[in-house]
């Protein structure tokens, strides 16, 4: 049927603009649009074609009477095949390819995602699962030392005295030194566990003993974590309004917005990154007699809400704090992490616009075509 209707269309192209019968009719193409204002003529195979034919001038003659003309009898042959138009719209063509675009691209996502986490696992058993093995020999080794040194002692009772050192550790004593240890509950180190409850970081080398305190700490986590990132989201937006504010004080001064609002997101950047990621690390490194890798990844494991726990400040006996170390910890958490959330925002936000301009050169690209299909059915 679509190749009967292009051949009619070549027919009906093909006839002279002076029918034999004294019919005139305008050689328009079929998939033309009718002027403004003007119902314009119908084309074969359309609904009330015949009539609109007759009032235009068309013989009878040439459509239903002798069938002389080429296009009747082609309109004859194919009753069904009515003038090809434009879709209801181009914007249904570009939803479609922005559907498809989307879909390709959630996979595209998923696969990218399961790729990286089997990347990440072979990765860090090449890189970890010898040093664990060397470790475990050591420790083996070790006991097997002790045991032929302390002769009065048996397997048995150097596993239960190890299980001892690990209930220790695990209830946050730390199993190394005397009882001159200093606190874990002291309030400098209450305030940084509070800190890490609401903020979901968990480092793990801390937590309640008792009933009591741990059915608090569950109530205190369900309404501590809404209220701190209400709190973040709060902080976000006056960080905001004040990086607004700085953008509109130099535009006043210079001409070019899009060169100020990237050096200003720029400085934002730089300036948070040297208070929250080098700063503190460098500090730390300082005072825990760290190296600044360490750190830095002590840094960026606990504002990523990681919280492995195996470096963690002010937990060395052998070291004096001062008493407000551990809050003046706790208080960087929370502002770092503000700050942030406010840069991972900042990066969706961009990224959203280059996604949104990219669909939108796609769909000028698949509206170029059927412009040009339209000025060369008009020529």
């Amino acid at each position: 049927m679509g190749n009967g209707c292009l051949f009619f269309t070549a027919v009906h192209k093909s006839r002279p603009a002076n029918h034999q019968s004294g019919g005139s009719i305008a050689a328009e193409p079929m998939s033309g649009r009718r002027r403004r204002g003007q119902e314009g003529p119908r084309y074969y195979g359309e609904p009330g074609a015949l009539a609109q034919s007759k009032r235009d001038g068309v013989s009878r003659g040439g459509l239903d009477g002798s069938l002389s003309d080429p296009a009747a009898r082609m309109f004859r042959w194919f009753p069904s095949c009515k003038a090809r138009q434009r879709p209801p719209g181009r914007l249904s063509v570009a939803t479609i390819r922005l559907v498809g675009v989307k879909v390709s691209w959630t996979v595209l996502l998923a696969l990218a995602h399961l790729t990286y986490l089997l990347f990440g696992a072979i990765l860090f058993q090449i890189l970890e699962r010898e040093a664990e093995s060397n470790n475990r020999n050591h420790f083996q080794l070790e006991k097997l030392n002790f045991l032929a040194n302390y002769t009065c002692l048996d397997g048995a009772a150097l596993e239960k005295f190890v299980q001892v050192i690990l209930d220790a550790w695990e209830q946050g004593v730390n199993p190394s030194g005397n009882s001159t240890n200093p606190s874990n509950w002291d309030f400098s180190s209450a305030f940084f566990f509070a800190t890490t409850v609401v903020t979901t970081i968990g480092y793990g080398n801390l937590s309640p003993s008792t009933v009591s305190g741990q059915v608090f700490c569950v109530f205190y986590a369900l309404c501590g974590i809404p209220l701190n990132l209400a709190f973040l989201k709060q902080l976000g937006k006056c960080l905001t309004i004040h990086l607004g504010r700085l953008e509109r004080g130099v535009v006043s001064v210079v001409p070019h917005k899009q060169s100020v609002e990237v050096l200003a997101v720029s400085a934002f950047f730089l300036t948070g990154s040297l208070l929250f990621l080098v700063v503190p690390p460098l500090l730390f490194s300082y005072v825990e007699g760290w190296t600044f890798g360490e750190g830095f990844y002590f840094a960026f494991i606990t504002l990523s809400t990681i919280g492995f726990g195996d470096y963690v400040v002010g937990t060395d006996p052998g070291k004096e704090y001062i008493s407000l170390y551990r809050s003046l910890a706790g208080i960087w958490i929370i502002f770092a992490l503000a700050w942030l959330a406010l840069v991972l925002s900042t990066g969706s936000r961009m990224a959203a616009h280059v996604m949104a301009a990219r669909q939108k050169d796609q769909h000028d690209q698949g509206e170029a075509p059927s412009n040009k299909a339209e000025d060369v059915s008009k020529i």
